[in-house]
């Protein structure tokens, strides 16, 4: 054997048993992306805990706390529409600070500025229509640190550390929120915010823009043109319409029960992650994208004989788990995508998926009140297997 060939031996051996949790937080930059994630995270689910409260303090509307609980994610759809394209143009530190300090002020206007509910609202669907423009320049910049099956096994580690950062920032939102009241959650959130911002500004080396290819439109049109793009867009927003759509049907089917159910999906999802990243080579969760994605819809299916409140926790963690589909298919989604679209195509892609489990979440309510929780919910299941065999390709 050659020293030429020897390399790309060593290479292809790495690709088939798959990377190691090790190597990816050996990446320096890879820690800072991790650290800033996990405090956005957490910092966002305790806003949106905090500005909920708030307003019902202030009003005694549960509408309008509802309302104010979601208003964060409504405005997805157009900022994904319109304001993607920075996230190729713009270098991707700037934007990344520039979405802390965004979330600081925001934060700190809402809780100390005096502001009226409609003025609240307003400030925080304006703040959200700029969100997938920073969130793509982050997820941009993770296969530029990590190569190869790295980058997969990143995607993982953001997987769990979103789950686990959702529960933290709520468990921790509402001691404080106990403690110092919604004002003071959302100093706290500001506080998360500035801290992040810091530890992007000098924990991240300068990188420059990718430097795009035309509008926001033009190059959502041109993603979408592409069959091979679109089909592995389909792929991981279809299935996840209607799970968002079963969980969003707990809360009726169990009332004050359902976050014991909820949180067991948020741990199931980062079991789930973790295993599938950890312990599958890149060919084989390539091969399990389809059957889990399947198996995902199927623990719903037993709520059409209404299950207790143990069994209802334990369907909700397996199908929560089976979400780790999607690994199987990032590769063939970054090898699909040109590079200097790349932000705007993972900006296009959690566009979608946050406007789809907000789709699901009003298809399957509405079906709720025609149906009943519980057989909404199975519809629901069987909406997410129907779905998943005809989005998800199937890998020889």
């Amino acid at each position: 054997m050659t020293q030429a060939q020897e390399p790309r031996t060593q290479e292809s051996r790495a690709q088939e048993r798959g990377a190691r949790f090790g190597e990816v937080f050996a990446v320096g930059e890879f820690r800072v992306l991790f650290g800033s994630f996990a405090l956005l995270i957490a910092g966002d689910s305790m806003k949106m805990l905090a500005l909920s409260v708030l307003v019902y303090a202030r009003t005694g509307s549960p509408g309008l706390s509802a309302a104010a609980y979601m208003a964060g994610w409504l405005p997805y759809v157009v900022g994904g529409l319109f304001l993607l394209s920075p996230a190729d143009r713009l270098p991707p530190r700037l934007l990344m600070i520039a979405g802390e300090v965004t979330r600081l002020v925001t934060c700190l206007l809402i809780a100390f500025a005096g502001l009226p509910i409609w003025a609240m609202l307003a400030l925080v669907l304006a703040g959200g229509l700029f969100t997938p423009m920073f969130m793509a320049a982050r997820s941009a910049m993770l296969p530029e640190i990590l190569p190869g099956d790295l980058f997969v096994l990143g995607r993982s580690v953001l997987g769990v550390t979103s789950a686990g950062g959702q529960v933290a920032g709520m468990a921790l939102g509402g001691a404080v929120i106990a403690a110092a009241g919604p004002e003071g959650a959302l100093a706290c959130t500001a506080a998360l915010s500035a801290l992040s911002a810091l530890v992007l500004r000098f924990g991240l080396p300068y990188r420059k823009a990718r430097g795009g290819a035309g509008g926001t439109l033009a190059v959502n049109r041109r993603l979408l043109a592409d069959a091979r793009v679109r089909r592995l867009l389909l792929a991981q927003w279809a299935p996840v319409v209607f799970l968002a759509g079963a969980e969003a049907m707990v809360v009726p089917y169990l009332g004050g029960q359902a976050g014991l159910v909820l949180g067991m999906a948020a741990a199931g999802m980062a079991a789930g992650e973790f295993a599938v990243g950890r312990f599958a080579a890149p060919r084989l969760r390539e091969r399990l994208s389809r059957p889990l994605a399947v198996a995902m819809g199927l623990p719903w299916l037993v709520f059409a004989v209404r299950p207790g409140l143990a069994v209802a926790a334990v369907c909700a963690a397996l199908s929560a788990a089976c979400l780790a589909y999607t690994l199987g298919l990032q590769r063939a989604f970054l090898e699909a995508v040109p590079r200097e679209v790349r932000g705007q195509a993972f900006g296009l892609q959690f566009t979608g998926l946050m406007t789809g489990q907000a789709l699901g979440a009003a298809l399957v309510g509405a079906l709720g009140e025609a149906l009943g929780p519980h057989l909404a919910i199975a519809a629901a299941g069987a909406a997410v297997m129907l779905l998943a065999v005809l989005t998800v390709p199937r890998t020889p």
